[in-house]
C-alpha cells in the first residue's frame, strides 16, 4: 500500500475533525467529505503505520443520510463541511465523537446524552470573522474564508449560517474600502493594510459592532471615512472600530482596539438577562444554544445544589455568572481578559446582580490567591479555551470545590483529558451532556457533571 495508491471502501462513521472513517482487514482509512454508509473509492495520499489518508475520487454508494447542501460554495469554503449530512444524522455523530474520545482517553464509559439541537441551524453564528486578502491583477478587494486546509481565500459574498445583515455589510465594505483606497493583506509579504472584517451581530436587538483588523499602528482618514460611509449605509451598525494588528501571527485581534464612530460595545439579551460585550471580549457564538446551555447550569445548580456558592472560572463578560443570580447564593466570576472583566461588572449593574463579584486575572494565580485566603465554593464553573484547563489550574480548582464541577468544553479532548485528571484527584463524571453550538461542523459543544467524593 503506498501514495496514489486506490482504494474501494465503506464509510463506518465520522471522527473529530470531520473526516469519515472506513477500514480495510482492520487497517483505518480516513476520507474527506464522506457520509457513514457511503461506499466510495480513494486515493490515497499519506499513508502512517496505523492508518492511511485518502481524498475521495468517487461515491460508489450514497448513503441515505445524504442531503443537499443548502450553501452553493460548500464544497469550495472550510466554514462549515457538514451540509451534505441530514442534521439529525449529524447529531447522532458528534455523540459517538464524544463517547469514544471519552472512552479512549479518560479511561472509561461515562454516559453521553444525546446532543440538544440548535434552536437554529440557519443564519445562528452571531461572530463573523473574515481575513482579507486582494487580487493580483485588478487589486479586488476578497474576503471570506479559507478553504479547508489551505490559506486559499474563498471570497463569501453569501453565507447562509450567518445573519443575512452581516454578509450585506461585509460587501459593502469590501466595494467602499477598495473605492477608498485600502489595500488588502498579504499574508506573505506582511504588506497591505486591512486584515480581517469583524462583526459582533446582536441576535435580539439587530444591532452590531463591526471591527477593521488593520496592519497598522495608527489611524488612516481612509478608515475614518470608510466607517462614515457604513454608518450611513446601515442604521444596524452602531459603532466602528479599529484594532491595530502588526504581529506575524494567525491572531485575528491584538489587544489595541479603538472606536473611531460610535459606541465599542453592543447588547444582547438571553432569556431575562441582558449583557454588554465589547470588541474584545469573548462571547457565545450561538446565542440559542448558549441559552440552552446556561438554563442546563442553572437546572443542575437550583436541583441539586441550591443556593450555593459558585466560582465561575474563565468567564468572560460573565455570562455564566449573571445567568446565575437567582439560582447561587453568591458568584465569584474570574477572567483574564481586562475588557471582558470590565463588561462583567457592568453586566452585573445592569442586571442588578448584587450577589457577584468579579476578579481580573489568570485563572491559576486567582485560585491560589482564594485558597491562601482560605475561601471555598460549593461549586466550580469551569469553562476554559479550547486547550483545556492546566494540571495544576485543576489542581485548585479540585481544592477549592466541596461538592461538584460543572466542566464546559469546546473539545472532546482536552475535556475527556482534564476528566480523567479531575478523576484521579476525588471528582466522579457523572454524565455528559453535548450541546450543537456550531451547526454543520465537527465542533462539539459539551458539559460534564463531576460530583466530589
Amino acid at each position: 500500500m503506498k501514495k496514489g495508491d486506490k482504494v474501494s471502501l465503506k464509510i463506518e462513521k465520522l471522527v473529530y475533525e470531520g473526516a469519515g472513517l472506513g477500514k480495510i482487514d482492520g487497517f483505518s482509512f480516513f476520507v474527506e467529505n464522506t457520509c457513514p454508509e457511503d461506499v466510495v473509492e480513494a486515493e490515497i495520499t499519506v499513508v502512517n503505520k496505523h492508518f492511511a489518508r485518502a481524498k475521495l475520487i468517487e461515491i460508489k454508494e450514497p448513503s441515505p443520510h445524504r442531503v443537499k447542501p443548502f450553501c452553493p460554495i460548500h464544497n469550495a469554503c472550510g466554514g462549515c463541511g457538514w451540509q451534505f449530512i441530514d442534521y439529525d444524522f449529524q447529531l447522532d455523530q458528534k455523540r459517538n465523537i464524544v463517547a469514544e474520545t471519552v472512552k479512549k482517553l479518560a479511561g472509561r464509559e461515562i454516559e453521553v446524552k444525546p446532543v440538544i439541537k440548535s434552536p437554529k441551524t440557519r443564519e445562528f453564528r452571531s461572530k463573523v470573522q473574515y481575513p482579507v486578502a486582494q487580487t493580483k491583477v485588478s487589486k479586488r478587494l476578497l474576503a471570506g474564508y479559507y478553504k479547508k486546509g489551505t490559506h486559499e481565500l474563498i471570497n463569501v459574498k453569501f453565507c447562509p449560517i450567518q445573519p443575512n445583515i452581516t454578509g450585506k455589510i461585509v460587501n459593502f465594505a469590501k466595494e467602499a474600502a477598495q473605492e477608498l483606497g485600502i489595500s488588502g493583506y498579504n499574508e506573505k509579504t506582511h504588506k497591505g493594510e486591512l486584515r480581517h472584517i469583524v462583526i459582533r451581530y446582536s441576535m435580539e436587538k439587530n444591532e452590531c459592532l463591526v471591527i477593521f483588523a488593520v496592519n497598522d499602528t495608527k489611524l488612516s482618514e481612509k478608515f475614518k471615512k470608510l466607517a462614515e460611509k457604513l454608518t450611513k449605509e446601515f442604521a444596524h451598525i452602531k459603532g466602528v472600530c479599529i484594532n491595530y494588528n502588526t504581529a506575524k501571527t494567525n491572531v485575528i485581534l491584538s489587544n489595541d482596539t479603538r472606536c473611531i464612530c460610535g459606541n465599542r460595545f453592543y447588547f444582547e439579551k438571553i432569556g431575562e438577562i441582558e449583557y454588554k460585550i465589547s470588541a474584545n471580549s469573548f462571547f457565545q457564538v450561538n446565542t440559542g444554544t448558549a441559552k440552552n446551555i446556561f438554563d442546563t447550569v442553572k437546572d443542575i445548580i437550583e436541583k441539586n445544589y441550591p443556593q450555593s456558592l459558585v466560582l465561575d472560572a474563565y468567564s468572560g463578560v460573565s455570562s455564566f455568572g449573571v445567568y446565575l443570580k437567582e439560582s447561587a447564593a453568591k458568584i465569584v466570576s474570574v477572567e483574564e481578559c481586562k475588557s471582558a472583566s470590565e463588561d462583567a461588572l457592568e453586566n452585573a449593574r445592569l442586571n442588578n446582580a448584587q450577589n457577584m463579584e468579579i476578579l481580573n486575572g489568570d485563572a491559576k494565580k486567582i485560585f491560589e490567591n482564594l485558597i491562601n485566603e482560605g475561601r471555598s465554593f460549593d461549586i466550580t464553573l469551569l469553562d476554559p479555551p479550547r486547550k483545556g484547563c492546566e494540571k495544576e489550574s485543576l489542581d485548585f480548582a479540585a481544592a477549592l470545590t466541596k461538592k461538584a464541577i460543572i466542566y464546559v468544553s469546546c473539545n472532546p479532548a482536552t475535556l475527556a483529558r482534564d476528566i480523567k485528571y479531575l478523576e484521579e484527584n476525588g471528582f466522579r463524571a457523572k454524565y455528559i451532556q453535548p450541546f450543537d453550538m456550531f451547526c454543520h461542523s465537527y465542533h462539539i459543544e459539551s458539559l460534564c457533571l463531576l460530583e466530589k467524593g
